[in-house]
């Protein structure tokens, strides 16, 4: 079993193919990811890599560190809170009015055992949604969905709100590039300018401007945004995280 980032499993075996190794060779069955959104191209990517089935896992330190919730490994359909130490809600982050079960918005959490620090209604600043119906799995205990992103994440682009997580999604529905990208922002006068740089897949030899032109156009149906520049660079061209969290927006304005 491996627990780390999103990125970082990637990271991983990407490194033990270029030293001559096969990660699917590997002797895991699972990985346990989380610290990171992830989204489900990202979630499929890995377990395409490593040959595994990966979970998702969520904590934060001001409440316990990881463990407030888990996905489980039957039905990989949202983290399982443990309603027994945790209570949780989901808020509208903007008026605080908390949210219908389904509808996405902040996640708070009260803590129901912890003596010497005790949470009440802590936002996280984590964006998701509830869903109370029994799991595959037969556990009863209410479902998160994965952190979509955060509500400090939220990007204004020319008025558009648009959030790293809705870009990767997009992205990574293409084959013929990898879960590496990054997002720059940057002002000209009084218009913000936005710049997506995605890397190819290393055995890409379609042509370049066909692929960038689809990409372009799902970000415009999906996004209503289309983005000033986007540009596709060879495989190993984006800098990678050994250690820490991912940086994907560089922000400028």
């Amino acid at each position: 079993m491996l627990t780390c980032t999103p990125s970082y499993a990637l990271y991983l075996a990407e490194s033990a193919r270029n030293d001559g190794l096969n990660p699917r060779d590997f002797a895991l069955s699972t990985v346990i990811i989380g610290a990171e959104p992830c989204t489900q191209p990202m979630r499929e990517a890995i377990e395409a890599a490593l040959d595994v089935t990966a979970v998702d896992i969520y904590g934060l330190s001001e409440i316990i560190g990881p463990g407030v919730s888990n996905e489980c490994h039957e039905a990989q359909d949202g983290l399982h809170i443990w309603e027994d130490q945790f209570y949780p809600e989901v808020i509208d982050p903007a008026t605080g009015e908390p949210l219908p079960e389904g509808e996405e918005g902040e996640l708070v959490l009260t803590s129901l055992t912890k003596e010497a620090l005790p949470i009440i209604r802590y936002r996280t600043g984590d964006l998701t949604t509830l869903n109370d119906e029994q799991c595959a799995c037969r556990r009863t205990m209410v479902r998160m969905d994965n952190v979509t992103g955060r509500a400090d994440d939220l990007l204004i682009v020319r008025g558009v709100n648009v959030y790293p997580s809705q870009i990767e999604s997009v992205v990574l529905e293409f084959d013929d590039v990898l879960p590496h990208y990054r997002i720059d922002l940057e002002r000209e006068g009084e218009l913000d300018t936005i710049e997506i740089t995605v890397e190819l897949d290393e055995g890409f030899d379609g042509d370049r401007t066909t692929l960038e032109n689809r990409i372009r156009e799902r970000l415009q149906n999906v996004l209503t945004l289309s983005p000033d520049t986007l540009t596709l660079v060879d495989y190993g061209e984006i800098e990678r995280t050994e250690v820490g969290k991912v940086k994907r927006v560089y922000d400028r304005r």
